[in-house]
């Protein structure tokens, strides 16, 4: 245990080089996270927009994922090709992604390209190529991705359960939309979505790599001055369905899938963050050894894998799991995941499964931060959340100390982890 707090101790130190700055533009501070990083020749830059992924597809399902892909489309200026070759010859890559939360904009070269690399990325920001043929091109191209997911049954079940949880809100919808939203997405779609949501009130800027962080504050000023302003939108929270329900999807399968969810009763920075993601841990997020998988695959042979966890976002909260099962046995695994939870919460864990848990996370802990790219991710998430800098070395402090009967009466506390749903794919019985 000393040779682990040793490495936390020199962990936190090399942590700092990550910090949160600050640019002025367009009437506002704009957060910038940094790390300078010399060993190689290399920069990677992120402007991250809050409030703009997929929980913003209020009136058309996958609207945020396609105007993503939109922009990845060029400038209107070179058009996808031309702009596509000259980012290549210089081995600048410019992509755009979305989250449930975030919608993304990403630039990754070498050193000395990097003020070339921010020209590309400053006309791409200023005239995307936003043009009936580049709108053909994407939908198709999404079309075609639906399409081929209609037999991924873990792709089917998954997107039911949202649909189960978050019922009536835009959490219930794909992340990618369905066949019938993309085809009905129209240019003036995307360029709403891009008028409301990539603008400057909005942002958070990520940068590292072998950078001179005062000169490369002023660059990016000069990109964020060019943008629009926006207004700032705070982000709205959806609760999960408190009523269970199941739904049953038949289809030509020969595997059940199964997944289920329930409430979580936790938001994101809560004092008792850490309780939770030792307990989850303990119950289906760790793999081998962890409750879920003992009973279901080691016991009774019912799964491959069986996991669960809880996710905590600034959006929603709520825990969740699946596994894949033989269709004779559907009945038996469905009934085994409700037992195995209702002992958890119940009886809690043992000491054994504590300190076990505790030797994982703390000793594991030096991977999740030894690139720059882990590092600049955690101090984004500390900030986002609303965190110090730092927090995440206080909960391993927090988790080092935790007491068995602390955890247990947390755990008993959440109950309403037994109020599942279940979405379930299973063969399509013959009328």
């Amino acid at each position: 245990m000393k040779k682990i707090l040793l490495t936390i101790l020199i962990l936190g130190q090399y942590l700092m080089a990550a910090q949160i700055q600050y640019i002025k533009a367009n009437g506002f501070e704009i957060p910038i996270i940094l790390e300078s990083d010399k060993r190689l020749p290399l920069v990677n830059m992120q402007f991250i927009f809050q409030d703009a992924g997929t929980i913003t597809d209020t009136k058309i399902a996958g609207v945020a994922k396609f105007s993503a892909r939109m922009m990845g489309e060029g400038t209107k200026k070179l058009g996808s090709t031309a702009f596509a070759e000259e980012l290549e010859a210089r081995a600048i890559s410019i992509n755009a992604s979305t989250g449930r939360e975030t919608f993304v904009m990403e630039l990754s070269c070498l050193s000395d390209e990097f003020d070339e690399a921010l020209v590309y990325f400053d006309a791409l920001l200023k005239d995307p190529n936003l043009s009936e043929k580049a709108l053909s091109k994407v939908k198709a191209t999404l079309l075609g991705q639906l399409s081929s997911k209609e037999n991924d049954f873990d792709y089917v079940a998954g997107n039911e359960l949202k649909a189960v949880l978050f019922e009536g809100t835009p959490l219930a919808n794909p992340a990618s939309g369905t066949k019938e939203s993309v085809s009905s997405i129209k240019l003036q779609d995307v360029k709403q979505f891009i008028q409301e949501h990539l603008v400057s009130s909005q942002l958070i800027v990520v940068v590292g790599g072998d950078i001179d962080i005062e000169i490369i504050k002023q660059k990016i000023q000069a990109v964020i001055s060019y943008m629009p302003k926006g207004n700032f939108q705070k982000l709205k929270h959806y609760d999960v369905r408190a009523t269970p329900k199941e739904v049953i999807l038949e289809k030509e399968t020969k595997q059940a899938y199964m997944y289920f969810g329930s409430p979580y009763n936790m938001s994101v920075n809560d004092p008792e963050e850490y309780k939770s993601r030792v307990a989850t841990f303990i119950l289906g997020t760790g793999g081998f050894g962890s409750r879920l998988m003992e009973e279901i695959r080691v016991k009774r042979g019912l799964a491959y894998s069986a996991y669960a966890r809880v996710s905590l976002n600034k959006s929603c909260s709520y825990f969740s799991g699946y596994l894949q099962t033989k269709l004779d046995s559907l009945d038996e695994a469905q009934k085994t995941v409700k037992e195995v939870i209702a002992e958890f919460v119940k009886n809690g864990v043992t000491e054994a499964e504590l300190e076990q848990t505790k030797k994982f996370l703390l000793g594991s802990e030096p991977l999740r931060v030894e690139t720059m790219s882990q590092r600049l991710s955690r101090t984004f998430q500390e900030y986002y959340r609303g965190e110090k800098l730092g927090a995440s070395l206080k909960e391993l402090e927090k988790i080092k100390a935790l007491k068995l009967d602390d955890l247990n009466k947390y755990i008993k506390k959440h109950t309403e982890i037994l109020d599942l749903s279940f979405a379930i794919v299973t063969k399509e019985v013959k009328k």
